[in-house]
C-alpha cells in the first residue's frame, strides 16, 4: 500500500478507473462531475488511453458502446440531466450485453434543478430509465475510499457479467476531499472477451446487436438476460449492517445520508434508544432479504428511510418489509442535507409512537 493522499472524490473516481484498466473515456461537462473529465483529459493519454470530449451526452454513450464492442475497458460520467440523455444508450448496451461503467454524480432536480447534491435519480438508476426489460448493477459508495475501491470493482463486475455498472454518487461525495489509500496493484479480473469485434482472421465473424425481429428469438434473449440478473441478485448483493442486532429502530440510508446517520445512531443510543442501520451498497441488486429478515425480529419496532429526495428508495424498503413493521420516511430536496438533529428528533418521536 502507498501512503494516503488527500484527493477530491471526482478525481479519485478518474484515477481509480485508470488504475482499473480503463483506456477509453468519453464525456461531456456538467456540474458537479466535471472534475472527472478534467482529470481524464490530463492523465488518460499519459496512460496510453483515449480521452474524447464528445459533442453531447448522446454521442458520449454511443462512443462507449463502440469502444466496449471492440473489447476496451470504457467509461463515461455525467450528472443527472446528462444521464437522462444517455438512457437510450444504456438500453442498447444492455441489449448487446456490453460491459461499461457509468458514473452519475447526482444533482438536485427535476429539470435543470440545481448543482447541489441529491439522490433523486434512484428510480432512474435502479428501475431502468431506458426502454425494455433490463437491469444495471448500481453501486452507491459512501466515502472517498469507497469511491476508489468500488470504481475498480465496477470494471470487474462489468466485464464478468457483460453489462453496464453504474456508480451512483452525489455532489457531496464528488466535491468533498478525504484521504485515500491506493493499492500498489489493482485486483483486475482479466477477461478474454472472445465476443469482441477485434477482427475475424482465423475465426468466425463476431456479431454484436440488440435487434431480434423474430419474437421467439427476442424472448429467448430476454429470458437469458433475466436469468443472468437473477444470478447477480444471489451473488452480488452488498450491504453494511451497523448495530442491528438489538435495534428497536433501523435506519435505511445510502451514500451521503448514511454518513449523517452514523452519528445519529450514537446520539440515539446515548439517549437510551437502540438504533441501527442498514446501508445498501448495491442499490441493484437490492438487499431485500436482509430487510425482510430484520422485519421478523420481535425487538425491532420500525424502520426509518432517510434520503435526499421526496421518497424513492422507500418503495423498495416497504416491499422488503411487506407490512411486517411500520416504515417511516425523512427526506430533503433541492440540494439541502438533513441535519443530525432533525433525524434524531424524528427517531425520538417514532420511538414514542411505536411504544405507546
Amino acid at each position: 500500500m502507498t501512503k494516503r493522499i488527500l484527493m477530491k472524490g471526482n478525481e479519485v473516481i478518474a484515477e481509480a478507473a485508470i488504475r482499473a484498466g480503463c483506456r477509453y473515456y468519453f464525456g461531456y461537462p456538467i456540474t458537479p462531475q466535471t472534475e472527472i473529465m478534467h482529470y481524464m483529459a490530463l492523465t488518460m493519454n499519459k496512460a496510453g488511453g483515449t480521452f474524447v470530449q464528445a459533442e453531447s451526452e448522446v454521442a458520449a454513450i454511443n462512443m462507449v458502446y463502440g469502444a466496449s464492442a471492440a473489447g476496451g475497458r470504457t467509461m463515461t460520467s455525467s450528472s443527472s440531466p446528462g444521464i437522462s440523455l444517455k438512457q437510450e444508450g444504456f438500453s442498447y448496451i444492455a441489449g448487446a450485453e456490453l460491459p461499461a461503467v457509468v458514473v452519475n454524480i447526482v444533482r438536485a432536480g427535476p429539470g435543470l434543478g440545481g448543482i447541489l447534491p441529491a439522490q433523486g435519480d434512484y428510480f432512474q438508476a435502479t428501475k431502468g430509465g431506458g426502454h425494455g426489460d433490463y437491469r444495471n448493477i448500481v453501486i452507491a459508495p459512501a466515502s472517498i475510499q469507497e469511491l476508489y475501491e468500488m470504481t475498480v470493482e465496477a470494471f470487474n463486475l462489468a466485464d464478468e457479467y457483460r453489462m453496464l455498472v453504474m456508480i451512483l454518487g452525489d455532489g457531496t461525495l464528488g466535491q468533498m476531499m478525504e484521504p485515500v489509500l491506493f493499492r500498489d496493484e489493482e485486483p483486475i479480473v482479466e477477461s478474454t472477451k472472445e465476443w469482441a469485434l477485434t477482427g475475424h482472421k482465423g475465426r468466425d465473424h463476431n456479431t454484436i446487436q440488440s435487434i431480434y425481429i423474430n419474437p421467439d428469438e427476442l424472448e429467448a434473449k430476454n429470458n437469458e438476460l433475466q436469468a443472468k440478473y437473477r444470478a447477480i441478485e444471489v451473488k452480488e448483493t452488498r450491504f453494511e449492517a451497523l448495530d442491528t442486532e438489538d435495534a428497536e429502530i433501523v435506519i435505511v440510508a445510502f451514500g451521503t445520508c448514511s454518513r449523517i446517520c452514523r452519528n445519529v445512531i450514537r446520539q440515539a443510543r446515548d439517549q437510551g434508544v437502540k438504533v441501527g442501520m442498514i446501508r445498501p451498497i448495491t442499490l441493484w441488486p437490492y438487499p431485500t432479504e436482509v430487510l425482510s429478515e430484520l422485519a421478523k425480529s420481535d425487538t425491532l419496532k420500525a424502520f426509518l428511510d432517510v434520503e435526499l429526495n421526496a421518497g424513492q428508495m422507500i418503495e423498495d424498503v416497504k416491499l422488503a418489509v411487506n407490512g411486517a413493521k411500520p416504515v417511516y420516511f425523512h427526506g430533503r430536496t433541492g440540494g439541502n442535507l438533513p441535519s443530525q438533529k432533525e433525524i434524531l428528533d424524528l427517531i425520538m418521536n417514532i420511538h414514542k409512537e411505536v411504544n405507546q
